[in-house]
This record gives C-alpha cells, sequence and structure tokens, in this order.
C-alpha cells in the first residue's frame, strides 16, 4: 500500500477528453499524492463530469477546444509553486511525479521532463508508426533548433507554475507538445530529462491522430526552424 504523501505546492494538471472510463480509476490511485489536482475538460463532456463527481478534484471547463488549450487555461489557473502536467488515461505513472518533484528541489531546475526514449524509460503504448515519428521529431529539435531532450512530445513536464507562465504558450492543440521544449531552451531556463515508463492507457482510445496531428507537429518544428534562420 502507498504511504500518502502531501505536498501542498504542488497541483496536478489533468487534461482530459472522454475518458469517463478511465479517469475514475486514474483519480483513485492519485491518492496517494495528497495535493491540488485540476481536471479540465469540456463542460459537454457530461459522462466524464459525472464519473468524477465522487473525487476531490477541481474542474475546470475549457473556453477553446484542443489539448493545448486544455493545459494553457490550467496553468493560468494553478497557484502552487509547482504544477505537473499528467494525463487523463493513466499511461502516466504517479510515482514518477515524486521522483520529478524531488530532483526539481533539490537541483533547483525549472522544469523536468519526462522520457521514454532514454535510459530505463520505454513505452507499452508507442506502435511503430509513433515510435518513428517521436524519434524522427525529437532529433529534429536537438538538430535544427539547438534543443537537448530526449523525448519531444511527451508532456510528462513537471516545473515551477512561473516559469510555465512566463512561458506564454499559444498552441492550441498538440503542437504544444514540442512548443514547451522550444520555448524552455530558448528562454535559457535549466531543465532535465529523466527515465520514464509510459503505460499502457487504462481504458478507451487515443486522442491523437498520428498522420494528421504528425504533419502539424511537423510544419510547426519547420517554422520555428525558419524563424530561427531568418532571426540570426
Amino acid at each position: 500500500m502507498k504511504k500518502n504523501k502531501n505536498f501542498s505546492d504542488l497541483t496536478l494538471l489533468i487534461p482530459t477528453k472522454r475518458e469517463s472510463e478511465s479517469l475514475p480509476v486514474f483519480l483513485k490511485e492519485l491518492k496517494f499524492i495528497n495535493c491540488k489536482k485540476i481536471v479540465i475538460l469540456d463542460s459537454s463532456d457530461l459522462e466524464t463530469i459525472n464519473s468524477i463527481k465522487n473525487f476531490k478534484v477541481k474542474i475546470l471547463f475549457q473556453k477553446k477546444s484542443g489539448y493545448g488549450s486544455a493545459l494553457i487555461e490550467g496553468i493560468k489557473k494553478t497557484t502552487t509553486k509547482f504544477l505537473c502536467i499528467i494525463n487523463a488515461d493513466g499511461s502516466m505513472n504517479p510515482q514518477s511525479v515524486i521522483n520529478m518533484l524531488n530532483k526539481i528541489k533539490k537541483f533547483d531546475y525549472d522544469f523536468i521532463f519526462a522520457s521514454r526514449y532514454q535510459g530505463k524509460g520505454g513505452s507499452e503504448d508507442d506502435n511503430l508508426l509513433t515510435f518513428v515519428g517521436n524519434k524522427f521529431f525529437t532529433w529534429f529539435g536537438n538538430f535544427f533548433l539547438n534543443l537537448n531532450i530526449t523525448d519531444i512530445l511527451y508532456t510528462f513536464i513537471l516545473g515551477k507554475t512561473l516559469s510555465f507562465n512566463n512561458l506564454k504558450l499559444k498552441c492550441f492543440d498538440f503542437r504544444i507538445c514540442p512548443e514547451i521544449p522550444i520555448k524552455v531552451t530558448n528562454m535559457g531556463y535549466k531543465y532535465l530529462c529523466i527515465d520514464d515508463f509510459e503505460r499502457k492507457r487504462i481504458k478507451g482510445k487515443k486522442k491523437v491522430n498520428a498522420l494528421l496531428d504528425g504533419f502539424l507537429i511537423l510544419k510547426y518544428l519547420i517554422v520555428q526552424y525558419l524563424k530561427k534562420i531568418f532571426s540570426n
């Protein structure tokens, strides 16, 4: 049995979209982390809303649709010193949150990025297409945009709330995944990537369209590279 841990300086941001099957199970698992929890979702997602009515969480209704919008609006509503993005599907291991929080406090990092593609990291959720795509986008970011990251699209990220707000994130969809490390690097923030193992999601289907979202992400990365070239 996990020992309950009290972290009054931490908020878990839980972006959610049609997760009535997985979110209640995941919230039960998160109970050992005694901190603020904000579930961000659309007000029309009544099935998910009803599924978590007995849990002690703050529900934030999105003003704009999209994964990125959920994160941006959640970050603005966070009042604790630290926040951690952790998805509602249960694929991100809550035990890793403790490790990330300990490291950011001990070494005074601004951000900790969990990574599936370094050391003992891995994924039960990847298929060949997503694995190759993630590896390619990570290589592109490191080679062309001077990043130093091992998993550019994995938004299991813990950071200082003030630093998150200073990024002034704009992307309303999954392009926010590379937007975060790009802006973290460009603004000179201190960050660390740590090994993490992505679990198989609890239930339901992925919300990412590998081809469509992959195209939008590639376009975003190319635009960022061109901006970098012409600004020099």
